[in-house]
């Protein structure tokens, strides 16, 4: 049991991404150090409940009861996350409620690990391009590092976490450090093809860049994806990067770290003679008894949103409107990745064709707008990248009741025909009044302040989802494919699950919450190293961007602390 009295190091909120990899690099570097994570404790291997059930093991056919469903109805917005084999992943709505001005879909995992045990798994560094961004559209405000800042420490954070995928030589897509990539299959590759020979704006299609593990590279406690497409129930083999199966364990072999689950963590306290943080406010989830826990430094890692509310709670006579809120800037620039827009189609041929196992990937095309040249449009700014891939199935025919007996047998055994998804994946720009607040007159069963929010997506947005729509049906077009249908279902902010930008990083200040070493302005030992740091968004998935600058801050925090010794 952790004790209040305890002398710590360090403090790290939360155990996902995040905060498993800060939980690794301060313990490794001889911090004594407490995870202090609001959801319950999850063993990797023994705490995957549905790991190894299959379809017939489900009752209604995986289906939520309409009980269940009444307590996720949020959480279900997805469409995908709530079903029988991953429902216990996500919470509660009832019991961790939240309001919203405009529609946001906060899709949350309370438990130790975090998202990452559902990510997926898309990984993928930022270029020159996104960092520069801002600055050269005249946009929010400017990063205050470059890709030469994070190229190594992306280098540090594949190697330990195992990446596949292919090398491309793209300025917009900065190759890494890869293991063999997982395969296309006869339709992908012959878009591929058709893609490289048709466009010269820098178009190509590749295998999706994952954390999985391929190759004859060992990892600690790890073994090689086995293509189950299991993933989001979490691995037993650990063949994908989560924080339980890889980050949390290699911090735990120090011996220097305390984990503490059912700990929420609602302020940081603040020495006004110090002019540090001393240590973090907690509610035991079970008991409901407070506690106080002290360290040299703070990691905020409980994701892009609870940070922020963490921030806005943690009130004093220095910070009224919140710790290292002098800009004000805490809970705006929400941002997230819009998608659900390109276009389907089916592939003619390759019936002699299949494919082996359930490959837990898909395709990528990288960005090719807004690049320079004849890459610029003139209707939006940045850009984006398309996921899918191809297939083989009867899901019409089984949908609808077509055959009984022999019908129904062959129908089930016969695979149909190839069909092609190209589903774009866009940027959103960074603004102001897409926020979050604080709802004190609306509180949780621990007493504390809800989350409310006001955010949507604009016009930019919009019109770059029509040249996704149109440029999807282009290349399937292009490539003669056949039956190509346009699709196009906005949603809401959040769906994406990459909501970041609420405690921005900047030069500035009074413009900005955190320096280029993810330090707040002015609390100098509290570090905020998920996504809220973000000051814009990219179009590629951002997990691997939190990594980088997580193991880098913590470098940072090491070398601080060791100078004021």
């Amino acid at each position: 049991m952790t004790h209040p009295n305890e002398q710590f190091d360090a403090i790290v909120v939360g155990s996902g991404i995040s905060g498993g990899w800060a939980a690794k690099e301060l313990c490794e570097n001889g911090l004594k150090t407490l995870v202090l994570e609001r959801g319950r404790m999850v063993k990797h291997i023994d705490d995957y409940p549905t790991a190894n059930l299959d379809p017939w093991d489900l009752e209604f056919k995986g289906r939520q009861t309409v009980e269940e469903q009444k307590k996720q109805v949020k959480q279900s917005r997805t469409g995908y996350t709530t079903d029988a084999v991953s429902a216990h992943w996500f919470v509660d709505d009832i019991v961790h409620p939240y309001n919203e001005v405009k529609r946001f879909d906060w899709i949350r995992g309370y438990h130790v690990g975090g998202r990452s045990i559902m990510w997926g798994r898309q990984t993928y560094r930022w270029s020159e391009f996104d960092f520069e961004a801002n600055k050269n559209d005249g946009i929010a405000v400017d990063w205050p590092v470059r890709y030469k800042d994070i190229a190594p420490w992306y280098d540090k954070v594949e190697e330990f976490i195992g990446v596949s995928g292919e090398a491309l030589g793209l300025d917009v897509l900065p190759d890494g450090v890869f293991s063999p990539p997982m395969e296309l299959n006869c339709a992908e590759r012959d878009l591929r093809e058709k893609i490289e020979n048709t466009y010269d704006d820098g178009r190509v299609l590749t295998i999706g860049r994952v954390a999985h593990l391929t190759g004859e590279k060992t990892h600690e406690g790890r073994s090689n994806c086995v293509y189950r497409n299991r993933c989001v129930r979490g691995c037993p083999f650990g063949g994908y990067f989560s924080s339980i199966s890889s980050t949390l364990p290699a911090a735990e072999r120090t011996g220097n770290m305390t984990l503490r689950p059912n700990s929420i963590v609602h302020e940081v306290i603040y020495d006004p003679q110090t002019q540090k943080a001393t240590g973090v406010r907690v509610i035991d989830a079970d008991t409901g008894e407070k506690m106080v826990f002290e360290a040299k430094v703070i990691f905020l890692c409980a994701s892009s949103i609870a940070t922020a509310g963490i921030l806005l709670q943690s009130k004093s006579d220095r910070f009224p409107n919140g710790m290292g809120n002098d800009s004000g800037e805490v809970g705006h620039n929400i941002m997230d990745h819009h998608f659900k827009a390109g276009a389907f189609a089916d592939v003619e041929g390759f019936e002699d064709q299949y494919f082996k196992g359930r490959r837990p990937n898909g395709i990528y095309i990288p960005r090719f707008r807004n690049i320079g040249g004849v890459t610029d449009q003139p209707n939006f700014k940045r850009g984006y990248g398309y996921q899918g891939g191809a297939s083989r199935g009867r899901y019409e025919e089984l949908v609808a009741e077509l055959g009984y007996g022999q019908d129904l047998k062959t129908a089930v055994s016969e695979p149909g025909k190839w069909s092609m998804l190209l589903m774009g994946f866009g940027e959103c720009l960074p603004y102001h009044e897409n926020k979050m607040e604080l709802n004190y007159d609306k509180t949780d069963q621990w007493g504390l302040p809800t989350i409310t929010f006001d955010a949507e997506w604009k016009e930019n947005e919009y019109e770059m989802r029509k040249d996704m729509v149109q440029q999807a049906m282009d290349m399937l077009e292009k490539a003669g494919y056949s039956n190509i249908r346009p699709w196009d279902e906005p949603g809401a902010p959040g769906l994406g699950i990459h909501e970041m930008g609420t405690a921005r990083m900047g030069h500035d200040p009074e413009t900005s919450v955190c320096n280029g070493n993810n330090q707040l302005h002015a609390v100098p030992n509290v570090y905020c190293t998920d996504g809220s740091f973000m000051t814009s968004a990219s179009c590629v998935n951002p997990s691997l961007t939190y990594m980088a600058f997580t193991a880098r801050a913590a470098a940072h925090a090491v070398a601080q602390l060791k100078n004021e010794a």
